[in-house]
């Protein structure tokens, strides 16, 4: 009789503890399109032609921040990409917010002889940066900027991460190239064989706090976000951060805990006042055709489960095409009730995305939200 209660009581606390685990979100439909009006801002033929990370920071109402990782340079004719340089990194300048009227504007660095180079690179001169999500607090500009460099092999993915680094510009409405920079390796990371942990991976500035969210992959157990926080004027003092564990906050990383799964490393999480609820956009365990949402009424969740929002039609075009990278930019909704999302389609075959000018571009969806349950 006792192994019975026992066996019941362990059952009661598993049903009370997935409970507690899912936010019940109200229900509402979610209406997917294309939309190719946005896609043209980025569909240029010369100088900045192709790339991927596509993260946005809103500057004032009519200026917003375009951050690249790896970005293709030179021009496209008949149909391919010719002359073209591969760098690291690029950044853009949104002038306006409706597609139409809207004008954009390109920034890389320069090699002493001219050639493109990365707009930002590493302060100790080891590997790359791709770019990561970015914030305006206290009158600078704070960007996350995750450090690689290669490995052997020559797949897309001969690469490992090697460090994480918080800049912070202090003239961030000066052009790009003439960022005044300062670059603080964040100590929370961790990277190796079993285990890596980052940050960065999107931002949420709300109610005197900057929410950094990032991601914990642990060999063969997938992705899941993780989350820490800083006061909105101290993001760059390492020691004001606090981590999301399983019952509260806490100084010790060691003790930070997943919130939820099948996220990638870049990804949003955005207020979205139609649902009144916060809302994770991402790709499916980072590289997927489908693009899925959760919500909750805190950053910090429980999350609700995972809904396919979109299927991204680009794998089908080819046997080594895939699509990554989703996430949403608040400042480009028209509504109330939508997200305009962006996600990148590459290719495992590297000369294929050098010759599809379709492929490596800002992909635009648009997301609407009704029948929302009060």
């Amino acid at each position: 009789m006792k192994a019975l209660i026992a066996r019941a009581n362990i059952k009661l606390g598993w049903v009370i503890f997935l409970l507690l685990s899912v936010t019940f979100s109200r229900a509402a439909d979610w209406n997917s399109e294309s939309a190719p009006e946005y896609d043209s801002w980025f569909q240029k033929t010369h100088g900045w032609i192709g790339a991927d990370g596509d993260f946005t920071v809103a500057l004032t109402n009519g200026l917003t921040l375009w951050l690249f990782s790896d970005t293709f340079v030179g021009e496209v004719r008949d149909g391919h990409r010719v002359n073209a340089t591969m760098i690291n990194n690029s950044a853009a300048w949104q002038h306006g917010l409706d597609a139409q009227p809207a004008r954009v504007e390109f920034f890389h660095g320069k090699s002493s002889d001219g050639k493109p180079r990365a707009l930002i690179t590493p302060a100790d001169g080891k590997g790359w940066f791709w770019l990561f999500d970015g914030v305006l607090a206290n009158g600078k500009l704070f960007l996350f900027l995750p450090q690689f460099e290669r490995t052997e092999g020559n797949s897309t993915f001969s690469f490992q991460h090697i460090g994480l680094w918080l800049g912070e510009v202090s003239n961030p409405f000066a052009p790009p190239t003439e960022w005044q920079m300062t670059q603080r390796k964040i100590p929370f990371a961790t990277f190796g064989s079993r285990e890596n942990r980052l940050f960065g991976s999107a931002l949420l500035q709300t109610h005197g706090f900057i929410y950094i969210f990032g991601a914990s992959e642990v060999k063969q157990q997938g992705q899941k976000m993780i989350l820490a926080r800083a006061p909105e004027t101290r993001l760059a003092d390492f020691q004001s951060w606090q981590f999301r564990t399983a019952t509260g906050w806490s100084t010790n990383v060691e003790e930070i805990a997943p919130l939820c799964e099948s996220v990638a490393t870049e990804y949003s999480v955005t207020w979205l006042p139609a649902l009144e609820q916060f809302v994770l956009i991402c790709t499916e365990n980072g590289m997927s055709e489908k693009i899925i949402a959760r919500t909750a009424t805190k950053p910090w969740g429980p999350w609700s489960a995972a809904k396919v929002v979109y299927r991204c039609p680009e794998p089908t075009w080819s046997k080594n095409v895939f699509t990554y990278a989703a996430k949403a930019h608040p400042m480009l909704a028209t509504n109330s009730n939508e997200l305009l999302l962006t996600y990148a389609a590459n290719s495992f075959d590297f000369e294929e995305t050098l010759k599809d000018p379709r492929l490596y571009w800002p992909r635009f969806v648009r997301v609407k939200i009704s029948n929302v349950e009060r």
